[in-house]
């Protein structure tokens, strides 16, 4: 692949993005470009009197985590632009962001987190009707398109389902690079906001639960059989998975019903956020005539690239997959606008019929194979 120093992101096109009447929210998982994208937009704003900071800084966490409006206010009231990155860090962030948009008028405030469920619960009260957040994934195909044309997304395919979708990855020269990369991010990043701010007794049992996962893409997940292999309790699983959920790791996927009895909707199906990470979870980085799970890894690239797509472009949707206790399924369905559409992966040249029970329950839906052919449709 070429080495491109920047990749344009979507939100660089939205004039609307940063706004003055709210604080602006970005979250995303680590090492995907949070910190560089609004660095990128703030260039353009050079005339503006910019303060930026990191949880990680301790004076500046004293003052925020203070809850004292004086010193709040006669702090940042200097700057027309206050970036606070990594934000999950600093305890009762939210109420210094609700002092600072309050009280100072006409000023940009943002930050940026890595774990929703720390930034999520520090700001969700405080900052009710206060703020807009966004979310930020590993690079979309649809902004690599837009970059490079449709070409460049047919001819380097297999490199995204095998590498992922990490900026760095994506922009790296050589496939030995590519591989460094996610194996330090594996190492070093993947589980750093858990292990900061939850107590984990065993953090290689994460790791595993991460390897059982990984090998069941598409597949019903049990948290009993979880559970019985990594020798832990179903609720210390759930509660694990939970974790890896607002770290932005995995996503998870309900199973969908209305009326139908052998649905079924208790057992969810888990993705990972970019299939490179998962590829170095399991250390596996042959090419794709060499694996036998292609089929999982073009699943959960389509699954993650519609979620871009969706979230970009605000399309707004239930997602889940269909399985009835005789086998038959779907592996994606949406249900929007009133309605329901059904998405078949197909990594091969199948082109399966719609199971009879899904046509005799659901009539009006609609339903459509995703493969090699089409998939482009279904992701831009």
């Amino acid at each position: 692949m070429f080495k491109f120093m920047w990749i344009q992101r979507y939100f660089e096109t939205k004039s609307d993005f940063l706004s003055t009447e709210k604080v602006n929210i970005l979250y995303g998982p680590r090492r995907v470009g949070k910190t560089a994208l609004i660095k990128k937009l703030l260039q353009n704003k050079k005339d503006k009197k910019i303060f930026t900071g990191e949880g990680d800084d301790l004076d500046l966490r004293s003052i925020l985590s203070s809850e004292q409006k004086t010193k709040i206010l006669t702090t940042f009231a200097h700057y027309d632009i206050i970036f606070i990155d990594e934000a999950q860090r600093i305890p009762n962030i939210g109420w210094a962001l609700k002092i600072m948009i309050d009280n100072l008028q006409d000023k940009m405030i943002i930050a940026t987190g890595s774990s929703s469920f720390r930034l999520s619960s520090e700001i969700g009260e405080p900052l009710t009707g206060r703020n807009h957040t966004h979310q930020l994934y590993p690079l979309a195909v649809m902004e690599l398109y837009n970059q490079f044309g449709g070409m460049y997304i047919h001819q380097n395919l297999e490199y995204l389902l095998i590498y992922g979708m990490y900026p760095e990855v994506v922009t790296s020269e050589n496939i030995q690079s590519k591989m460094l990369y996610l194996r330090e991010l594996r190492n070093s990043y993947l589980l750093k906001d858990i292990l900061e701010i939850e107590r984990i007794k065993s953090p290689d049992i994460l790791f595993k639960l991460l390897r059982l996962l990984a090998y069941q893409i598409g597949h019903d997940v049990s948290l009993n059989e979880l559970g019985k292999v990594l020798q832990i309790s179903k609720h210390t699983v759930k509660r694990y998975i939970e974790l890896l959920e607002k770290t932005f790791i995995i996503y998870k996927l309900n199973g969908f019903s209305k009326n139908l009895r052998k649905e079924i909707t208790k057992t969810s199906r888990y993705y990972f956020y970019d299939t490179g990470l998962r590829n170095a979870i399991i250390n596996n980085f042959n090419s794709l005539e060499e694996r036998n799970d292609a089929g999982m890894l073009w699943e959960n690239f389509l699954v993650m690239e519609r979620l871009k797509k969706q979230s970009y472009l605000s399309l707004f949707s239930n997602n889940y997959f269909w399985r009835t206790y005789d086998q038959k399924e779907i592996d994606w369905v949406e249900e929007r606008e009133g309605k329901l559409f059904g998405y078949e992966f197909k990594w091969g040249n199948k082109n399966p019929k719609p199971p009879k029970q899904w046509l005799n329950t659901y009539p009006e839906a609609e339903y459509k194979v995703i493969n090699k052919e089409n998939y482009m449709d279904f992701i831009l």
